[in-house]
């Protein structure tokens, strides 16, 4: 699964620090999201996409083979 959250956070100026502090997560949960080593639940991406004001669909985007 692809995401945008490495461009969504250099357009907020934010760091891998701030947004996990901000949805609950460690900095280390949220690297592993953007490398694409781990899909997030239901619920973490709800509260990603949230932070960003965009949809899911927005951070989140399937890849052949999901």
């Amino acid at each position: 699964m692809k995401n945008t959250i490495k461009v969504e956070r250099a357009i907020k100026d934010i760091t891998q620090q701030d947004l996990a502090v901000a949805i609950g997560v460690s900095r280390q949960t949220i690297n592993s999201i953007e490398s694409g080593r781990y899909v997030p639940s239901t619920l973490l991406a709800l509260k990603i996409a949230a932070y960003f004001g965009k949809t899911v669909n927005d951070i989140f985007q399937l890849e052949d083979g999901d």
